[in-house]
């Protein structure tokens, strides 16, 4: 478990008040500031016809103090042409940007923390991106994609999703993922179905991921994973992403912060710190993210938490996190391969 000391389950922050508190955070915002950060997952409008009007607020990443993100370019049943006019959109705007990278290697990662920019490469979810069509994969792979996952909550032809009558990884979908592992794109298993993901584990001959899931055993929701997939991701080397989404984290109620560490924490406690991570899913455009509520109740149903107002963990609370975990015991050590360390070792393994 490396320099981890002694770590509590559930223990609450000091008030914001007390000297050890400023300590805490005056670490924390020193690791942040040192440590290459690694944030796999996050929203900006998708879909066709796609404007550049939140792009800028990218920054927000690198005033967090974030070096690389994964942008999503599309999800659940967005089709094959919305997926490559989100991608090119984005692609050709964060292009001409002096203070962004767009990053395909591990090589390039570690050049855009170097250099102070922020390093952007893409993430697809669910294999309707593809249609039916294999050599896709390779295309976006191309472009920048470097993870997608294999089914958005609904079932599809490669696999079943996490809130459907999930019936295991077809055929079709076997072949996605032997193709994503030959051409360097991480597999994935976030919002996928339990004997979806089991079975992408059970055939993984590369490190595989979650990129934006949290702990079942904190938060019984399906879109939280239980502890024996958390395990087996890390047998295959991979790494579990922590998201910020609040009702996959806990009690509204409670510290959202303190929330993403104690999922951390939970799955550090089960696998070590060398397979954890950050996925926070920070959606950019709110009112876009009620919009798809609304329309794709199938994939959102009300019974399940999704008529709630939706709260997320944003990237200006990195610090907050980081202050809650050192709160519990991390060490810098751990902390570098939590933060970002991590996934640049899949990277440098699969990409």
């Amino acid at each position: 478990m490396g320099d981890v000391a002694h770590l509590s389950s559930g223990s609450m922050i000091d008030e914001p008040s007390s000297p050890k508190t400023n300590d805490y955070r005056a670490t924390a915002a020193a690791i942040v500031h040192d440590t290459l950060v690694w944030d796999n997952h996050g929203c900006m409008p998708v879909g066709a016809p796609f404007g550049t009007g939140f792009l800028p607020q990218l920054h927000r990443y690198r005033d967090a103090g974030v070096n690389v993100v994964s942008l999503n370019v599309g999800f659940g049943e967005m089709d094959v042409t919305d997926h490559v006019q989100t991608l090119a959109s984005i692609r050709r705007w964060v292009s001409m940007q002096p203070d962004y990278m767009l990053v395909t290697t591990a090589a390039d990662v570690e050049a855009a923390h170097q250099t102070g920019r922020l390093g952007v490469c893409f993430d697809i979810e669910g294999a309707n991106a593809i249609g039916d069509q294999l050599p896709l994969i390779a295309a976006y792979h191309d472009l920048g994609v470097r993870w997608m996952l294999i089914a958005y909550n609904q079932n599809n032809r490669a696999g079943g999703g996490c809130q459907d009558d999930d019936t295991g990884l077809t055929a079709f979908g076997r072949d996605v993922v032997r193709e994503m592992e030959r051409v360097g794109m991480v597999v994935c298993g976030s919002h996928t179905g339990y004997r979806t993901a089991a079975d992408l584990l059970g055939m993984a001959t590369k490190p595989m991921i979650f990129s934006h899931s949290n702990a079942h055993a904190l938060v019984p929701h399906p879109r939280n994973i239980p502890d024996d997939l958390i395990k087996a991701c890390a047998q295959t080397g991979g790494v579990v992403g922590v998201n910020g989404i609040g009702l996959f984290l806990g009690p509204a109620s409670e510290n959202q912060a303190e929330l993403v560490a104690r999922h951390v924490d939970h799955m550090v406690q089960l696998v070590g710190p060398r397979h954890v991570g950050l996925g926070l899913d920070y959606v950019f455009d709110t009112a876009e993210l009620e919009a798809y509520l609304e329309k794709m109740r199938a994939t959102f149903p009300a019974h399940l938490g999704y008529d709630a107002a939706i709260s997320m963990v944003a990237p200006e609370q990195l610090v907050d996190v980081v202050t809650c975990l050192v709160r519990r015991g991390y060490g810098r050590h751990d902390l570098e391969a939590i933060l970002g360390g991590n996934f640049l070792r899949v990277a440098h393994e699969v990409w």
